[in-house]
């Protein structure tokens, strides 16, 4: 049977297909992903570095899958845009594999599409991963959210940080939940900008979002993105409430909500 190659924005959500498939997705490659990844079934996936950023957070689910017997390998921020998997499809390049990927040819510099069409013969079925632990935190009344799929109805008016990037995607994914003001890792900004994307169209909801920089901030943590973070990127709303580049996510967090208490 022929093994199927698959293309998702994000691996937050995927289908039954994927289960055997390799999955190129728009997902930065931390252990978040990396989890999610393993948790559908994916034969092998090809995920974003994210820029790698602090720690090498980007690419920290390489190893963890290389655990679980899951064949990974990551993008270069700068070939493709973050959130988009037919673009690293299209020209993205790979910048790191784990054992597994590289037993199956992979090496730096291999356009995604080569690298795909190797991972067909990846090992498989893998280890199922356990069930991660919780992904949510409360931090100075700041929602801390590994994902920004974590928000929920309640987050409303609240301010979020999450360990996403800040790609297209991630803007339809939280606007609906109208945070006071969210945060994203930047992921390196990489091709087109494509790391913080969402900053322009959440500015179009009214919602204020800034990005915080990858080397400033692990990618996959929230609680990174509010108490290490380092703003890099923010959009008009967020400017109205004091955010500038250069400032510590953490500062702003306080400030803003010790203004909107006083309202």
């Amino acid at each position: 049977m022929s093994v199927a190659v698959l293309t998702f924005d994000s691996v937050t959500k995927l289908p039954p297909e994927a289960d055997g498939a390799v999955v190129i997705t728009g997902s930065h490659g931390a252990v978040y992903a990396a989890y999610m990844s393993a948790k559908y079934g994916c034969r092998a996936a090809i995920h974003h570095d994210a820029g790698i950023g602090k720690d090498e957070a980007g690419v920290s689910g390489l190893a963890y899958a290389d655990k679980l017997g899951m064949a990974m390998a990551a993008v270069a921020t700068a070939s493709a845009r973050i959130g988009d998997a037919a673009d690293l499809q299209r020209r993205g390049t790979i910048s790191r594999a784990n054992a597994l990927a590289t037993k199956c040819g992979i090496v730096p510099g291999m356009p995604v599409r080569e690298a795909a069409e190797l991972l067909r013969q990846a090992p498989w079925p893998h280890t199922i991963p356990p069930a991660k632990g919780e992904s949510r935190h409360l931090v100075e009344g700041v929602i801390c959210a590994d994902s920004a799929s974590l928000l929920i109805a309640e987050d409303r008016g609240r301010i979020v940080a999450t360990g996403s990037h800040g790609a297209l995607n991630a803007a339809a994914a939280t606007a609906p939940f109208r945070p006071l003001l969210l945060m994203f890792n930047d992921a390196g900004f990489g091709a087109d900008r494509g790391g913080v994307l969402a900053l322009a169209e959440l500015d179009r909801h009214g919602i204020a979002a800034i990005a915080v920089a990858a080397q400033s901030a692990c990618i996959g943590d929230g609680r990174s993105t509010l108490q290490d973070g380092i703003v890099s990127d923010a959009n008009m709303a967020a400017y109205r409430l004091d955010a500038r580049v250069g400032g510590s996510a953490l500062a702003l967090a306080r400030a803003v909500a010790e203004k909107h208490s006083e309202r």
